[in-house]
Formats: structure tokens, C-alpha cells, sequence
């Protein structure tokens, strides 16, 4: 299967974006320890004349590409992630396969941040010709805390743009075919922690103790409604238990459990309400059963929220250059990614680029996920050829 090039990337660029695809996925490196792939990024840039490059949350990079044309200044973000997973990779029919034992980049971010190059490198290139400012960002940490999403707010590095332009390999759309819609497309991610504190008693005894087991599993079983009879359906939420932890002997009435989850929704506006709720909840429960009980939330990912007239614009785009059939419009996706901080300040798409191919179908996160390199190239133009017309808006 070949796919289309329009030359908006020179071969040499397109050289670089494939050898930095290939030595990511080579040698992945872990949230917040990305040192060599900051490394290796730095220093490509600097071999194309980009040597004005700024680092953040320790293992990031980002570069300003200034436009000398004139006409609008319009100033444009865009973020390429660069983290893998621990996750041991199991395609040995790939020649650049990873030579890391337990980490793999296992959800696309050698992709993502090879795009992210291959964009940068272009509109250096080409900055006689457009007006305004590019920021690219090879941001780390998407996957695990602390999330360098969350960096590029809180030091402002989004301050003074108007747009900001995320992406992700996507398992259910064929390669070669793009989508995006509007509204919310990920959800939020918080997380919580609880401990149900009873009494310790006797077995035989249930009735001289407070059972902190019976809390926890009438907890569970009622925060539930929260979701299913408080939350409109199009909010998407969910609530997700996923440890709990009691008990020492079976002839004794447990004092202490300990729960962990999180608490995701599409909604901007419910987010913290349906956090509230849980804990409501919780010591609700703990009340009734005569225990005690100690809530703890942390926030994570807000949801990612595509701006209508940014998908619009990237529709039109993709069935004028590729045809109607090559945009899917997809479906909003019930995982979490940090590019929601950048969503949360600025107008922004999160397009999806596909990768669906016969006999390459594996999930993201999965041991045998692969991403062949012939939507490499393409999705890098399309990327450009987006912020292009975003800077002309």
C-alpha cells in the first residue's frame, strides 16, 4: 500500500521524520526519563539550522518557527508526545523494534512526535512564506504523573496563542484516512483515594464491631447510581474501581479498607461535581454503617474539547485534498489525554490519523500495537498543511 506525498516535506526532512520514528521506537524511554529522545531531538533540529530550541519538565523541547511574510500574525500551537509504555513488545517482525526489555512505545508517540518534527522542520523551511508564529512541542510524560501537559500551562508556554493542534494513531479508522469531530473527544481523568475505617471484632461477634468490608462493598455498589440516575448519558461518565484492599484473618471483623479509582467524564462543567458525588457518597455510607471514612482526589487530564470551526476547517481540508471517503468522522473516545490542559486554554483540534490495515489491527497498549510507516509521511503533511491554513485564518 502506497500513500500520497505532496511534497509540502523535502526528502531530507522526510529522512529525519522516518530515522527519528525508528530510533523512538528503538530505544523508548519512559514518562518524565525521556533524556535520549530530548537528545536525539535537539540535535536534528540543530542539523536542519534550528538551534534556538527551549526545554521544559526536564526531558520536553520546544521551538518557535517565526514567519517572515507578511499578513496575519497569528500564533499556532502544536504538540507531538514522545513517552512510552512498560510494556514488553512482541512484533519481532519489525526491523527497528524495541531494544529496550519492558518498554515499548506501545500507543503511537514515536509517531506522534516524529510528526511533530517533521512539522517543525518544514516551516523553518518555509518561513519566508507564511506570516506568524509556530511553537512545536515535544512535550513528555502524556502517559504517567507528573504530566508534562500540565507544565506547559502552569509556566504559561501557551500564553499569547490562538490555537493549539493536537493528534493520535487511531486502530479503528484504515490507514490513510483522518477524523475528528466536535465537542468533547476524550474525558477527564481524576483520581481518588478512600479508606473505610469499622471496628475490629470477633467473627463469631459481627455485632461488638463496624465491618469496614461491608462498607466498602455497599460503597460500591451505590456509587454506581451516581453515574447511572445524576449523570446525563451524553457526559459519558464513569466511575472505576480498581483496587481494594482488607482484612487479615478470615475470623476477624475487618477495621480498614483501602480503595482506589478514578473518576472520568466528557463534561468541562460536571467534572468536579461528579468528584463531589463520589465523595458524598463514600461518607454517606460510612455514616450509615457507623464507620468512618477518609476521601482524597486528585485531578488529572481534563477532557480534551475540539473547537467546531477547527474541525471544520480540518474536514474541508482533508476531502478537498484526499476525497469525502478519507475523512471518518470517529467517535468520542472513553480514554483521557493530557492535551486536554491545552484545550482548556486555547481553541484546538485532536485529529486522529488512522492506522488500521490488514493483519495490523492490534489495540493501542497491547503488546503486538504497531504503526506501519507509510501514514508517517502523509500525516505530517496534512499537519502542516492544517496550521498553514490556520495561520492564514
Amino acid at each position: 500500500m502506497k500513500m500520497p506525498i505532496d511534497e509540502l516535506t523535502s526528502e531530507a526532512e522526510r529522512e529525519a521524520v522516518v530515522g527519528m520514528r525508528h530510533a523512538m521506537h528503538r530505544e523508548p524511554e519512559l514518562s518524565n526519563n525521556e533524556w535520549k529522545t530530548q537528545k536525539r531531538i535537539i540535535e536534528t533540529l540543530a542539523r536542519f539550522g534550528l538551534t534556538e530550541v527551549n526545554t521544559f519538565h526536564k526531558t520536553g523541547v520546544y521551538v518557535d518557527i517565526e514567519g517572515a511574510a507578511a499578513g496575519p500574525k497569528r500564533s499556532i500551537a502544536l504538540r507531538g508526545d514522545i513517552d512510552a509504555l512498560p510494556i514488553q513488545e512482541e512484533r519481532d517482525d519489525l526491523s527497528y523494534r524495541s531494544q529496550v526489555p519492558g518498554v515499548m512505545h506501545a500507543c503511537g508517540h514515536d509517531m506522534h512526535g516524529s510528526i511533530a518534527l517533521g512539522t517543525a522542520l518544514a516551516f523553518h523551511r518555509m518561513r519566508e512564506n507564511f506570516s506568524g508564529r509556530v511553537r512545536v512541542f515535544f512535550q513528555p510524560a502524556e502517559e504517567a504523573e507528573p504530566l508534562g501537559g500540565r507544565t506547559v500551562v502552569e509556566e504559561n508556554l501557551l500564553e499569547g496563542f490562538d490555537a493549539a493542534v493536537g493528534f493520535h494513531v487511531r486502530t479503528d479508522i484504515p490507514a490513510g484516512s483522518y477524523g475528528a469531530r466536535a465537542g468533547a473527544v476524550t474525558k477527564s481523568a481524576d483520581q481518588f483515594s478512600l479508606e473505610f475505617a469499622g471496628t475490629m471484632a470477633h467473627g463469631a461477634k459481627p455485632h461488638l464491631g463496624v465491618d469496614a468490608i461491608a462498607i466498602a462493598g455497599a460503597f460500591i455498589n451505590e456509587v454506581q447510581k451516581v453515574v447511572s440516575r445524576e449523570m446525563p448519558v451524553e457526559d459519558g461518565a464513569i466511575v472505576t474501581i480498581g483496587t481494594i484492599r482488607g482484612g487479615e484473618a478470615t475470623n476477624i471483623i475487618c477495621p480498614l479498607v483501602t480503595l482506589t479509582g478514578t473518576i472520568r467524564t466528557g463534561s468541562v462543567e460536571r467534572r468536579m461535581l461528579l468528584v463531589e458525588r463520589v465523595r458524598d457518597i463514600a461518607e454517606g455510607i460510612a455514616a450509615m454503617h457507623r464507620g468512618r471514612t477518609n476521601f482524597n482526589s486528585y485531578a488529572g487530564e481534563p477532557p480534551v474539547v475540539n473547537d467546531g470551526a477547527m474541525v471544520a476547517l480540518f474536514r474541508q481540508i482533508i476531502v478537498q485534498s484526499m476525497g469525502e471517503q478519507k475523512f471518518v468522522e470517529g467517535s468520542a473516545s472513553s480514554g483521557s489525554d493530557d492535551f486536554g490542559f491545552y484545550a482548556g486554554c486555547l481553541s484546538s483540534i485532536y485529529f486522529w490519523f488512522g492506522s488500521k490495515e490488514p493483519g495490523n489491527e492490534s489495540g493501542v497498549h497491547t503488546p503486538t500495537f504497531g504503526v506501519s510507516d507509510i501514514t508517517l509521511i502523509p500525516t505530517t503533511e496534512v499537519a502542516i498543511r492544517y496550521c498553514l491554513e490556520l495561520l492564514r485564518s
